[in-house]
């Protein structure tokens, strides 16, 4: 299996981070107090933004793989957070009008419940086993997001290499696909925390800010909202353009 990226494959140095966008729930809302969640309608548009500029939408293994052999120009990651049930219902149809594909961070240890980390939110249904297997079958990245979506720098040792290793294991099992990639939940991520993530065998990360710690396996991210029209989201991708650069 190709390496997609470290040390030996992915000479990154002073050369710009890829453009990465970073979704969570793509459902129709009233309420979202965490701003999480984009509207059918808003996402459709936004993949149309994305085609009428020349760009398309790719999950994070096939956009590094083309970042390695020189291939990347014109591709943007399109990441998912959480593993909402929407993402089978609303996102998967989506993508496939567009010609897009996308990584879907699933949170292993919650698969088939809610997003209870969010208290003052409305509830939101997390995939289920066999949603998770629909969509790794139709050709979906499936990532990890841990196994219980907690703060990982808060964790000791043997926590924080479960949230690795364990969510790894188990939704490989229960795919049948490797899973290259991890996603910090709430971006929290330090240096004891990509060592645990690299030593866990994973090829990349994704956090949300840039921080001491940025490189392939703590890559950052442009969040995107249900506010985000074309002229927010040309202002975001010249905004990377200009400050991509480590």
């Amino acid at each position: 299996m190709t390496q997609i990226v470290g040390k030996r494959t992915w000479r990154d140095t002073g050369r710009p981070f890829p453009y990465v966008l970073m979704y969570h729930s793509v459902a129709v809302h009233q309420r979202d107090p965490y701003l999480v969640t984009v509207d059918p309608h808003r996402f459709d548009q936004q993949l149309r933004w994305l085609r009428d500029n020349g760009l398309r939408g790719v999950s994070m293994r096939e956009l590094l793989l083309a970042r390695h052999a020189g291939e990347a120009r014109g591709l943007v990651g399109l990441t998912f957070d959480d593993g909402y049930a929407d993402f089978a219902r609303n996102v998967v149809p989506a993508l496939r009008r567009h010609g897009c594909t996308g990584t879907v961070f699933v949170i292993a240890g919650r698969i088939g419940g809610d997003n209870e980390w969010d208290p003052a939110g409305p509830r939101k249904r997390l995939m289920t086993a066999d949603e998770v297997r629909e969509v790794a079958a139709a050709g979906v990245e499936i990532g990890s997001h841990g196994l219980l979506h907690q703060h990982m720098s808060y964790l000791d040792g043997d926590e924080l290499v479960a949230e690795a290793v364990e969510s790894r294991d188990l939704l490989r099992e229960l795919t049948g696909q490797d899973v290259a990639g991890f996603c910090y939940p709430y971006g929290d991520v330090d240096q004891r925390v990509v060592d645990t993530v690299a030593a866990a065998g994973y090829e990349y990360g994704c956090a949300i800010w840039r921080s001491e710690v940025s490189g392939p396996l703590a890559l950052p991210r442009t969040y995107v909202g249900d506010r985000d029209g074309a002229l927010r989201l040309r202002a975001k991708h010249l905004r990377h353009r200009l400050t991509g650069l480590r």
